[in-house]
């Protein structure tokens, strides 16, 4: 069986036996993949530390039946280590990598990995609010997928907007025609913070005010939540937002 080399993130870690490991990997050209990194948990392991969530390596692999082997891993990016001392950031970081373990194998691109790179990346560094950063990610992850929130047009029968009311299950805001009753209201602030976030105008997220952070959150959380069909349990452990406000007499 062929062997092949790749970069990857490490997504997630699951014991095998005394010694063994399994780790689920988001690559550059491979999608997704599932592989056994043998005697890891050794202390005499030469690459256990580079296997660990939120590394970034470049491996050497055996194709496997079921699962691959690791044959080598080569540290390309260390940065668990800064995102682990920061709570703030080691619960986006879990968010995250938990997202990017919902991709089926179709929608695990180069694309998702480099958005997954930039992410922990940019967490490391802690240039920008740690919950930004998630929702940014999230944002672009589901743009990424085909699942882009309609946030200047009407996402139910495109009339142009602003429009003041988001529905995650009709994909995004939504005009006061097709709105639902009970719809969750979107202020201009919040508006504007949500196409930053999308375009990556980190001037404007950075400057946005407390109450439009934590309105955005919430509906990006909801948005992403229902597009993967169940929810991101890491985002329990992530800073709450403030409950969105109601639009008042919405059809």
């Amino acid at each position: 069986m062929p062997t092949y080399r790749d970069e990857v993130v490490v997504l997630r870690t699951h014991k095998l036996g005394e010694a063994d490991r399994i780790v689920t990997l988001l690559s550059r050209r491979h999608g997704k993949i599932r592989a056994v990194a043998k005697g890891v948990r050794r202390t005499s392991s030469r690459f256990g530390a580079r296997l660990e969530p939120f590394m970034v390596a470049d491996v050497q692999l055996y194709q496997g039946r079921n699962l691959d082997i690791v044959q080598q891993a080569e540290s390309l990016g260390s940065y668990g280590a800064e995102i682990a001392v920061h709570y703030d950031r080691f619960t986006a970081a879990n968010a995250m990598v938990e997202t990017a373990d919902r991709l089926n194998e179709a929608e695990a691109t180069p694309q998702q990995y480099l958005l997954l790179l930039g992410g922990l990346r940019a967490l490391a560094l802690g240039d920008h609010a740690s919950r930004s950063i998630l929702d940014s990610y999230l944002l672009r992850a589901m743009a990424l997928s085909g699942w882009a929130p309609g946030l200047d047009e009407c996402a139910r029968c495109g009339a142009p907007g602003p429009h003041q009311a988001f529905v995650a299950q009709l994909g995004g805001t939504v005009c006061g025609d097709c709105a639902p009753v009970g719809s969750v209201r979107v202020d201009a602030d919040t508006s504007t913070l949500l196409r930053a976030l999308m375009a990556g105008e980190w001037d404007v997220v950075d400057d946005a005010p407390a109450g439009s952070i934590g309105a955005a959150s919430g509906l990006i959380a909801a948005y992403a939540q229902w597009h993967l069909e169940r929810g991101i349990r890491s985002l329990e452990h992530v800073s709450a937002a403030p409950e969105p406000q109601r639009a008042e007499g919405t059809r």
